[in-house]
């Protein structure tokens, strides 16, 4: 007979004070613990003119092999660059130019932004095999990263994910960062009190600004940025991608959902029914007329353990929106009724009332 105590050795996370809803999941090495942890909200981070670069540095950049950088490039006050002959530049080398130091001078805005974040949910393990939400996510010392990593946006590609080292992130050969549910590279940010190296053949994702220096091993690639504030950046046979947020839509239906859809809640709609969480009518006259495949809508509402998915389909194109018959005007009087005014006969008077005498 199974006995989990002799073969499952179980750990919940606990961020923020919440205890985190775990899966236990049996394979033929053992078990492996999926999470999914909840944590306080997270704010963008505004990198400045820093945001263009997809390496930035303070004491030089070094470069071994074919590395390919999508992104401008510079470093201030050190302004040397070795191994440029073998990269491949899809920006601008802005060495130690004015730009370059415009965007030192942002970054160090953008880094002490970020380390001052909070209120935080703590981080006292390894990140290889959680799935976390947006948040903010601090560790006293380090942070490491052995295996992979899930950043979960619960459908909001908006959502931002912070995570603060107090002194070194390194993470493991072949590790990854993955991004599901609508999660971008561009939301997610690492604040690094001392330095940070990645693995070799590790993907990572997000801008890690790094007090000292970055260094990225052998065959390594980042979907983000490499800032080093006051060190070098050093480079390996590696693809770095500075990527930015697509500009968002103020009347998109999710924007309408997020804004103005909670305000509505619980008002009675046209026609009857009332709104949900998601801005929509649900229930009768208006909502079966209106919007059908929304009764019932379920309400979508945040939680560190779940999501719920709202079911209602939000209209958002005019030939989608149901066309009332309405015989125009000119069909109406196509056909025009028979006068009412009677023939008078010879010699007879004509009362008014269409009758003769």
């Amino acid at each position: 007979m199974f006995n989990p105590k002799e073969s499952m050795h179980s750990k919940k996370f606990h961020v923020g004070g919440l205890a985190a809803a775990s899966i236990t999941v049996i394979t033929a090495g053992g078990f492996l613990l999926f999470s999914a942890v909840g944590a306080q909200a997270a704010s963008q981070v505004g990198l400045g003119t820093a945001g263009s670069f997809a390496v930035l540095a303070g004491a030089g950049i070094t470069n071994t092999g074919p590395t390919t950088i999508n992104g401008d490039i510079g470093t201030f006050p050190t302004t040397t660059i070795t191994g440029l002959g073998t990269m491949t530049i899809n920006g601008t080398n802005h060495a130690g130019d004015a730009v370059t130091q415009g965007a030192k001078n942002d970054l160090v805005t953008a880094y002490d932004s970020t380390a001052g974040q909070g209120p935080t949910s703590p981080i006292t393990a390894d990140l290889g095999g959680m799935t976390l939400v947006s948040g903010v996510y601090n560790s006293a010392t380090s942070l490491g990263l052995t295996g992979t990593l899930t950043l979960d946006a619960a459908g909001d590609p908006s959502a931002v994910f912070v995570f603060q080292a107090g002194s070194t992130l390194t993470t493991a050969a072949g590790s990854s960062v993955a991004l599901t549910n609508g999660a971008q590279a561009c939301n997610v940010f690492w604040q690094v009190g001392s330095s940070a190296t990645l693995g070799t053949g590790s993907t990572f994702k997000g801008s890690i600004l790094a007090m000292t220096s970055i260094t990225v091993t052998t065959g390594a690639a980042i979907e983000g940025r490499a800032l080093a504030r006051n060190g070098a950046v050093t480079l390996d046979t590696n693809t770095v991608t500075a990527t930015g947020c697509p500009a968002s839509t103020t009347n998109s239906p999710s924007a309408y959902a997020a804004n103005i859809g909670p305000l509505a809640k619980g008002l009675v709609c046209p026609w009857g029914g009332q709104y949900n969480d998601a801005g929509l009518c649900v229930g009768t006259g208006f909502n079966s007329l209106m919007n059908p495949s929304a009764t019932p809508a379920a309400s979508a509402s945040a939680s560190a353990t779940a999501t719920a998915t709202a079911t209602a389909t939000l209209i958002t194109t005019p030939s989608a929106i149901p066309v009332v018959s309405v015989i125009p005007i000119a069909t109406r009087i196509a056909t025009p009724p028979k006068a009412q005014v009677s023939a008078t006969p010879l010699g007879g008077v004509n009362t008014g009332d269409h009758r003769s005498n």
